[in-house]
């Protein structure tokens, strides 16, 4: 069995194969490299089996997105090669730097009860920046509504080395999570009703219930071009982030009572989003809302089952921030994540 093994799932990536797989095979300080294709209908896969011979290549037979592809590709490291101790699951438009390994690895391997972690996710763009996937740590509110440390909605924060120290987050970005295998394999992994987006969230909120906890590791950096399957402004991830927020929170908010009034806040909330969304003439981005909502009461009866499965107690296992981060940002004007958590 391996103790690491990066793991980067592609599907018609080939430009950021070209672009980013020479620094990762640079830095991969001796761990295997598989590239788990989804079906890709570019030239990837032949790229990757011509000029990266040392690559593993897992060809899977049809894009499952994120989260599908991903449970697919570690049981089959799991079956095919053994295994290993840690996953680290490597979006194809990263570019990661020397040493960016050995800090996460030491942290986790410290402390047993770290399933999850990430560097600081800095733009490949705007490199003094942090990244919207995961800047320097995630949160949820009590909403569902998530953010970062480095990053609040639109608001990007210069790294200044402010989150340079590592410490417990709700949530470890999909862009670049390190997992402790054992712990992705007993959970199933993620759900595939998500496809992609937040299904690391969903993730990380369900093991927290089982007593690992998250991380955010500020000793190791890497950077996100971002968008790199879909766009940053595209309807179709507009509907996945609103649909996959109301999955994760009917899913996973605790036996209190309060949840009904929860979705109708956030059905409130989402619709004057979609005024945003309006003004910029967004008019497909307003329909993706609609759209996601629709899609999350046909799925009730499903999202129902799986909450019974989890046990829900009166008692958050996990710790949500305990205000509104959308009163915060835009009633109260508090725009870094210092300023939301000053009280």
């Amino acid at each position: 069995m391996d103790t690491l093994a990066i793991v980067i799932l592609n599907y018609n990536g080939l430009p950021f194969l070209a672009d980013f797989l020479p620094t990762v095979l640079a830095n991969a300080d001796s761990h295997p490299i598989y590239v788990a294709d989804s079906a890709s209908t570019d030239d990837s896969v032949a790229f990757v089996r011509k000029s990266f011979p040392r690559i593993r290549l897992i060809e899977l037979p049809q894009n499952d997105g994120y989260a599908g592809g991903y449970n697919l590709a570690l049981d089959y490291i799991r079956a095919q090669y053994g295994g290993s101790t840690y996953y680290v699951l490597l979006n194809s438009d990263i570019e990661v730097t020397p040493g960016w390994l050995s800090p996460v690895l030491q942290l986790m391997e410290t402390n047993p009860k770290i399933a999850a972690c990430q560097p600081k996710i800095r733009s490949y763009a705007q490199r003094e920046l942090f990244e919207h996937a995961g800047a320097a740590g995630g949160f949820v509110d009590w909403l569902g509504y998530v953010f970062c440390r480095g990053r609040v909605f639109a608001r990007f924060e210069v790294d200044k080395g402010q989150y340079d120290d590592n410490r417990p987050v709700f949530w470890a970005t999909g862009a670049c999570l390190f997992v402790r295998a054992e712990v992705f394999h007993l959970t199933g992994g993620f759900d595939r009703a998500f496809f992609a987006h937040m299904e690391e969230i969903d993730w990380c909120w369900r093991i927290q219930r089982l007593g690992y906890e998250i991380w955010a590791c500020g000793e190791s950096t890497v950077y996100h071009v971002g968008g790199g399957t879909l766009p940053k402004s595209n309807p179709h991830k507009t509907y996945l982030n609103y649909r996959n927020s109301l999955f994760m929170l009917y899913k996973n908010w605790p036996a209190d009572g309060w949840l009904w009034g929860k979705i109708g806040l956030r059905l409130v909330l989402d619709g004057l989003s979609s005024l945003l969304f309006l003004k910029a003439g967004q008019w497909r981005d307003v329909g993706a809302i609609l759209r996601a909502h629709f899609s999350f009461y046909r799925r009730l009866p499903e999202l129902h089952q799986q909450r019974k499965s989890l046990r829900l107690g009166q008692k958050n296992e996990a710790t949500l921030f305990p205000r509104s981060v959308v009163w915060q940002y835009f009633i109260d004007g508090k725009k870094t994540f210092a300023e939301l958590v000053d009280e």
